[in-house]
C-alpha cells in the first residue's frame, strides 16, 4: 500500500480546521453573544433589573425596553437559539447581571428541524436550565413564557402543548417561579392558531402578536 505523507504545518493546518469548524457548530451564536458583552463593556447595565433572554421573539422585539417605561429592561434574546443554548451562554449573559427578574422564552426552536426534541426532551431541558439559574440566581424570580402557537409549525401543535403543560408543572413545584400563558391568548375560538398575529413568514409575530405579549407581561413586572 502506497503511503501518502503529509508535512507537519499542513497536519496541524488540518486539525485546526477541524476544530475551528466544529466550534462553529457548537457555538453558533458566538458573534451575538460577543456583540453583548462589547456593548456592557461600553454601557453595563445595573444590576437587579429586568432580564429577557431567549429567542427570535424577543431579538426582534425592538421596542422591548420603551414598551415597559421605568423599568430597567434588559433585553438579550439571540434569534434561532435553543434552550441549550442558554445553558452554553448562561454565565455569559445571565449569572453576571444578577437580575432581580427574568424572563425566558425558549423550547419553540428546540421542537423543530433539525433539533426535533421532543416535549419531554424540551421540559428536561428547561428543568436544566432551571436550575443551574437558580444555583446561581437563588432570589431571582423566574417567570417562563410557554411556548407560543405558530401557524407555520402548527403540525407542532401537539408537542408545543404538551411540552407547557409538563414545565408549567414543574414550575408549580419551584420557588420564585411562574408560569405566564401566551399560547391560549393566541388562538381563535376554534383554538386554531390566529395567523393575524404573524409576519408574511407565519413564524414571526407582528405588532398585534406583540401587543397581546405586552398586555399579560406588564402585570409581571416587578417594581
Amino acid at each position: 500500500m502506497k503511503k501518502i505523507l503529509v508535512s507537519r504545518p499542513a497536519l496541524l493546518f488540518f486539525l485546526f480546521a477541524i476544530s475551528f469548524t466544529a466550534c462553529i457548530h457548537r457555538n453558533p451564536f458566538r458573534n451575538d453573544i460577543k456583540a453583548f458583552l462589547e456593548h456592557d463593556k461600553v454601557s453595563a447595565p445595573a444590576k437587579n433589573g429586568i432580564l429577557f433572554i431567549g429567542s427570535s421573539s424577543f431579538t426582534l422585539w425592538t421596542s422591548l425596553q420603551t414598551d415597559f417605561p421605568g423599568f430597567p429592561i434588559i433585553n438579550r434574546g439571540f434569534g434561532g437559539s435553543t434552550i441549550p443554548d442558554l445553558i452554553y451562554y448562561v454565565n455569559d449573559i445571565v449569572i453576571p447581571y444578577q437580575p432581580k427578574q427574568l424572563f425566558i422564552y425558549a423550547g419553540e426552536n428546540d421542537l423543530s428541524t433539525p433539533e426535533n426534541a421532543s416535549a419531554t426532551e424540551v421540559f428536561e431541558r428547561y428543568k436544566k436550565l432551571y436550575q443551574i439559574i437558580r444555583a446561581g440566581l437563588p432570589n431571582t424570580e423566574v417567570v417562563f413564557i410557554s411556548i407560543k402557537p405558530c401557524p407555520s409549525r402548527w403540525n407542532l401543535e401537539p408537542v408545543v402543548v404538551d411540552a407547557n403543560q409538563k414545565i408549567e408543572a414543574y414550575i408549580k413545584t419551584q420557588p420564585k417561579s411562574s408560569y405566564l400563558d401566551v399560547h391560549h391568548a393566541m388562538l381563535l375560538n376554534d383554538t386554531t392558531v390566529n395567523a393575524d398575529l404573524f409576519q408574511a413568514d407565519k413564524l414571526h409575530m407582528n405588532e398585534k402578536g406583540y401587543d397581546i405579549w405586552r398586555k399579560l407581561i406588564q402585570p409581571h413586572l416587578m417594581y
